[in-house]
């Protein structure tokens, strides 16, 4: 019969031993005893009950000099410290990113880029060993991450289509392009002839793909691709630009924003123009973060899944960390968006 009490003996269980007293490889047992990852229910199971019988308690000091592991993953966010306290987006990244870790023993770095500051710092700390991996959230085309990463040997995984790397990047998203049809799509299905785009930072993935999806189905329709302003994504800048589109093209009947936050300064610049809501101009937003449903009138946006796209980053990271030769590749996961109709259309 098993034993049923923790082991006494001098010698302290190693992880073999409790690999082979579960009827697991050595590999799935590590991974049941570090957060479960891609073990199923009963072979966890197994391991919880042989780890407890044997008294096996794992040494991580000990471990660290032989695994070179730090048991630590850092979160890379390239922007300035008040977006960091203030973007939903940002803090649905860092819900999902606690979400993911919840159940290991894996520390969290956080890492800012700044805007122009140089991304050898950055590099430098990957490479000296500190982190076991990395997320990269938020990242744009000048910031040199995606040049880093692939500079490196260091497991990464990019929230958000990376844009171009000497070697293939691995990342989580939602397929902006096809979002952007769909708002597009509703719009025309709401009768609107005239569809501008307030566009998000072009130096960003996401702003270039909602671009083409815009483009492309209004091509699809037969309509002009002329009524287009730029925006940062923010509510400040999305008003201005909406105030410079409606003085350009005050024909507009139908608006895709990039972002909630840039469609809800879109809607005070048509409040401040005397244009009604949805009646004069209908408005789509991105993202389905607080501010469309807190927005008057709430907001209809595309749901962009950011905790699960930030959770999901963190198990492919976790996979990469824990490969082994033979293992199924990790690949990059693109999810599909989601129309969330309200009240601005």
């Amino acid at each position: 019969m098993p034993e049923t009490t923790p082991r006494t003996d001098a010698a302290a269980p190693t992880l073999d031993e409790v690999a082979a007293a579960a009827g697991v490889s050595r590999s799935t047992a590590s991974r049941a005893l570090n957060g479960g990852l891609r073990v199923s229910p009963a072979a966890q199971a197994a391991v919880d009950d042989a780890a407890l019988r044997l008294g096996y308690v794992p040494n991580r000091a000990a471990r660290s000099l032989v695994t070179r592991r730090t048991d630590s993953i850092a979160l890379i966010i390239p922007e300035p410290d008040e977006r960091l306290l203030s973007d939903a987006f940002i803090g649905g990244t860092l819900r999902g990113v606690g979400e993911a870790l919840a159940r290991t023993d894996l520390q969290l770095v956080l890492l800012l880029s700044r805007k122009n500051e140089a991304a050898d710092r950055i590099a430098r700390y990957l490479r000296g060993g500190h982190v076991d991996g990395a997320v990269i959230t938020s990242h744009h085309e000048g910031d040199e991450l995606e040049r880093v990463v692939a500079a490196s040997s260091i497991p990464a995984v990019f929230v958000g289509r990376p844009f171009d790397a000497p070697r293939e990047l691995i990342y989580t998203d939602v397929d902006n392009v096809a979002g952007a049809r769909l708002a597009v799509e509703h719009l025309v299905a709401r009768g609107r002839t005239r569809i501008a785009h307030i566009a998000g930072p072009l130096d960003m993935t996401a702003g270039v793909d909602r671009v083409k999806g815009w483009r492309d189905a209004l091509s699809d329709h037969g309509l002009p691709a002329d009524a287009l302003v730029h925006a940062q994504f923010t509510t400040a800048s999305g008003e201005t630009a909406a105030a410079e589109l409606l003085a350009a093209h005050p024909d507009v009947d139908g608006i895709f924003a990039a972002s909630d936050t840039i469609a809800v300064g879109a809607l005070r610049a048509l409040a401040a123009a005397g244009r009604s809501v949805p009646g004069d101009v209908a408005i789509v937003g991105y993202d389905d973060l607080d501010a469309a449903q807190a927005s008057t009138p709430p907001l209809t946006t595309l749901h962009n899944p950011v905790v699960e796209l930030a959770a999901t980053a963190v198990h492919q990271l976790l996979r990469l960390i824990d490969s082994e030769p033979g293992d199924e590749r990790v690949t990059s996961i693109v999810l599909p968006p989601r129309l969330v109709v309200r009240g601005t259309t």
